[in-house]
């Protein structure tokens, strides 16, 4: 049996992964007490209709000194030999703020002596250890609802391989992904945004790819990341490594980011080197 625990801070979008779960066969359990998740592996290791895949939701509905035990609870699965792996889902603060306004949802955490913004920032501080452990973090930020379902269903639930690659463009004037394991910023390269017949265009058209391919640094600089991650993505796997998560930024994340996206997935596709791409801004 391989246990998933998915977590993350309310509004992130944990009912939805979870959901996307269980469509994909998970065994699902929402809201357990931590305290219970060893019991809960244990009782279900021992059932006659073995469960191959179960995911259990862990969030700030739990008690603060069951989600401040976390390490010491994982442990005690670790001992059991309980296959485990964690997915956190996270937003940045106004995401949330907004997300809460407009559904007018109760925080978990809020009431009369917290407003909504600092039960959010509590929350974090309570889930700060599940995080730190997670195994892969998805920012749902700019992620709507299908685009969610689909990452997890990617990423997670289809996951036939040690190792989950994503390559993911993205803009620095919209701010960093949260989820990046490596940052590459291409900005020294010549940008098509400067050129009246390419502004409006983007780094999958051919008119920008033939601007971007006429400049050698372009091309040096795709084979500086490409022989870097085609030298340490084997080390990543052997020190199990589950998802690594690789993000090129220019400055809209529209141009030279999604070129050079594509072009580093196509190649490490040619190496045989499954993978998954995204474009922040452009799927925003």
């Amino acid at each position: 049996m391989k246990l998933t625990i998915l977590s993350g801070r309310s509004g992130s979008g944990k009912t939805t992964a979870l959901q996307a779960l269980e469509d994909h066969g998970y065994y699902c359990v929402d809201n357990l007490p931590l305290g219970l998740l060893p019991q809960l592996a244990g009782q279900l290791d021992d059932e006659d209709r073995v469960l191959e895949r179960v995911a259990v939701g862990i969030d700030a509905r739990n008690l603060p000194r069951q989600l401040l035990a976390f390490p010491s609870t994982l442990a005690e699965l670790r001992k059991l030999q309980v296959e485990t792996e964690i997915i956190f889902l996270d937003a940045d603060h106004g995401t949330l703020l907004k997300r809460f306004s407009a559904t007018r949802r109760p925080h978990p955490l809020s009431g009369d002596d917290r407003t909504l913004a600092d039960a959010i920032a509590y929350e974090a501080e309570l889930l700060s250890d599940i995080r730190m452990r997670a195994d892969l973090v998805i920012d749902t930020s700019t992620l709507d609802v299908h685009s969610l379902r689909n990452q997890i269903r990617q990423r997670v639930a289809g996951r036939n391989v040690k190792l989950s690659l994503l390559i993911q463009s993205f803009g620095f004037k919209n701010g960093l992904p949260n989820d990046a394991d490596l940052v590459y910023d291409v900005r020294m390269l010549p940008n098509p945004h400067w050129h009246g017949d390419l502004r409006a265009l983007t780094g999958r058209d051919d008119k920008v790819a033939a601007f971007l391919q006429s400049h050698q640094e372009t091309e040096d600089l795709i084979d500086d990341i490409f022989q870097f991650l085609v030298r340490w993505l084997p080390s990543y796997a052997a020190n199990d490594r589950s998802y690594v998560t690789v993000a090129i930024g220019c400055t809209g994340g529209r141009h030279r980011s999604v070129y050079l996206a594509e072009q580093l997935a196509q190649r490490l596709r040619n190496k045989a080197i499954p993978l998954h791409v995204r474009h922040r801004e452009l799927e925003g």
